[in-house]
């Protein structure tokens, strides 16, 4: 498993698997709704995915949810557009999608070959997958590797005359999985990855890890403060760029 550089992207070069999260399609329409207008990223975002599925060969494309952005409802490109995308798509590569909090009815325009799972998340031998808004299935437990997005992270850089740059990061870091058992009542042992996907989509804000440490568990439950010690995470910036451990960051 690895970090595409220079893009929110992650490999399972095992599986032959490309890994994304947050397209969030359709935003653009509503900022346009509401006076900003900013051209459509759906364009983009295809042939950013196009380049990174010949780049790396992989034969299947997993999105880990919020492929797209009204919520509760659905607007014009995600109901014209979006289908349309996703049958592209997977006329090149298998594509599998994990329910996110912004997918209200996906299974009324999603094409039939597209594979769609609920916000629970789904198992690829020791990965599991999901989007990260709310608990994941019990069988995360039995994998080494858990893989979620919804977070959108992104590091704040200060200066000292106060000027603030924000960029996004993949975060890592690794639990007991004994820590699980009161949530779960199964007793599993070892040790548990978990990587946090950036947001793919560029128009996207994110939360800044470096403010969020004792707020974790109310972005993602999987985050909880009793669960895990989200200030021991290992933060990568896009282009391969180590930054450290977010308790040495603050």
């Amino acid at each position: 498993m690895k970090f595409i550089k220079k893009s929110p992207a992650l490999l399972i070069e095992e599986e032959s698997i490309l890994v994304v999260g947050d397209l969030h399609i359709g935003i653009a329409y509503k900022l346009c709704k509401k006076g900003i207008n900013i051209p459509d990223q759906l364009q983009d975002i295809e042939e950013r995915l196009l380049k990174l599925l010949k780049k790396s060969g992989a034969e299947k494309l997993i999105m880990l949810g919020d492929i797209k952005h009204e919520v509760p409802g659905i607007n014009y490109p995600e109901i014209h557009e979006l289908p349309k995308f996703l049958k592209r798509l997977s006329d090149k590569v298998e594509v599998h999608i994990c329910r996110g909090n912004h997918d209200t009815h996906m299974e009324k325009i999603i094409p039939d070959e597209v594979k769609l799972y609920q916000s629970g998340g789904f198992r690829v031998n020791d990965y599991f997958l999901y989007h990260g808004h709310e608990w994941p299935l019990k069988e995360f437990l039995e994998c080494s590797h858990l893989i979620l997005s919804h977070v959108h992270p992104v590091f704040e850089f200060k200066d000292k005359f106060g000027y603030r740059i924000s960029k996004p990061v993949w975060m890592k870091l690794e639990v007991e999985k004994e820590n699980f058992q009161e949530r779960y009542k199964i007793k599993k042992s070892g040790k548990l990855e978990i990587v946090l996907v950036p947001s793919f989509n560029k128009l996207l804000g994110g939360y800044p890890i470096n403010k969020i440490s004792e707020q974790a568990d109310s972005i993602s439950p999987i985050l909880r403060n009793d669960i895990v010690d989200i200030k021991e995470s290992e933060i990568y910036l896009l282009d391969g760029t180590y930054l450290g451990k977010l308790s040495e960051l603050n």
